[in-house]
């Protein structure tokens, strides 16, 4: 099976059969993120333990781009610090941008490396890294988010 096709088969698994597409039940932080310029629309809700995101969930609606790129972003970051979730974002996004391409960097996004080809397709930037920005936003910002 070619690379891109194995790619795009895990996008829109991603899609179609989100696995941490769910509302959290009192959530520690809660942040919105929408893309106004094509309607993508998340409201992310984590569960912070110890420092660390115990469970993390999101809701809302968008492109299979938006919509897969969050999932994989949640699978990645249940289980890390703040600071770990952080730096994966900082590698997605530098990645989307083609400023990452090192395979080393790449690897750490594990499903998420997926989106790389994102980078080539300057419109749906903005949806493949929706999530990743409001996480950083409201990890390193928590006093902006919902209650």
């Amino acid at each position: 099976m070619e690379l891109k096709q194995l790619y795009r088969e895990i996008v829109n698994e991603h899609n179609l059969h989100p696995v941490n597409k769910k509302k959290i039940d009192s959530p520690d932080l809660v942040m919105r993120g929408v893309n106004p310029s094509c309607g993508d629309d998340i409201t992310l809700s984590f569960k912070i333990k110890d420092g660390v995101i115990a469970d993390a969930g999101y809701e809302g609606s968008g492109c299979a781009i938006s919509q897969a790129s969050v999932d994989m972003m949640v699978d990645q970051i249940i289980g890390k610090s703040k600071d770990e979730a952080i730096k994966l974002a900082q590698t997605f996004v530098g990645m989307i941008k083609g400023e990452i391409t090192d395979e080393e960097s790449i690897e750490a996004l594990d499903e998420a490396a997926a989106l790389q080809d994102v980078a080539h397709m300057p419109a749906r930037v903005k949806c493949a890294v929706l999530g990743w920005h409001t996480m950083q936003e409201m990890l390193e910002n928590p006093e902006k988010g919902e209650k």
